[in-house]
């Protein structure tokens, strides 16, 4: 064999190999011990005979910054509350604008001169009606000359309900 002819054969068996890899799917790693271990801990720290309870916890590590965050709230407290003072944190939230606003400050473009150059969140007077809809209802603080910042007790918040919406 010459070894042009060699060195064609070392290229097809690893362009086979290589197929052969990519059609298989990898192996699923076995579930960990204790996969659910949030709900194993809150479900000791409810009593028996309670309605139950819902938490949602996080940590998050976005443009270099670190979250970490957890919250509960039993069922019969979240039942009992009034929902419709929720309407206005929530639907701050129901705006693709605004969304995409809350993904690029949490991303690291934190300036309105850096957020007003993503060309598809309209004008500067629309990107300005934008953010204080959103800082009014808690989503955005100011951090100042013109600087937006998520709240860190809003981080994992906001991804749990981006979570939830996408079921």
């Amino acid at each position: 064999m010459s070894t042009m002819e060699e060195r064609l054969a070392a290229l097809e068996a690893q362009v086979a190999t290589l197929t052969e890899r990519m059609t298989v799917a990898p192996p699923t790693p076995p579930a960990p011990e204790g996969a659910f271990w949030a709900l194993d801990g809150l479900k000791q720290r409810l009593p028996a005979d309670g309605t139950g309870a819902v938490l949602y916890t996080g940590t998050v590590r976005v443009a270099d910054q670190h979250y970490d965050w957890q919250y509960g709230r039993t069922v019969d407290d979240l039942l009992a509350a009034d929902w419709t003072e929720l309407a206005g944190t929530l639907s701050a939230l129901a705006h693709p604008v605004r969304l995409r606003l809350l993904r690029e400050v949490l991303g690291g473009r934190q300036s309105t001169s850096e957020l007003a150059e993503i060309e598809e969140l309209g004008t500067t007077g629309q990107l300005h009606h934008h953010l204080r809809q959103i800082t009014a209802a808690g989503w955005l603080r100011s951090a100042g000359r013109g600087r937006y910042a998520v709240p860190a007790e809003r981080v994992v918040p906001l991804l749990a309900i981006l979570t939830a919406a996408g079921r």
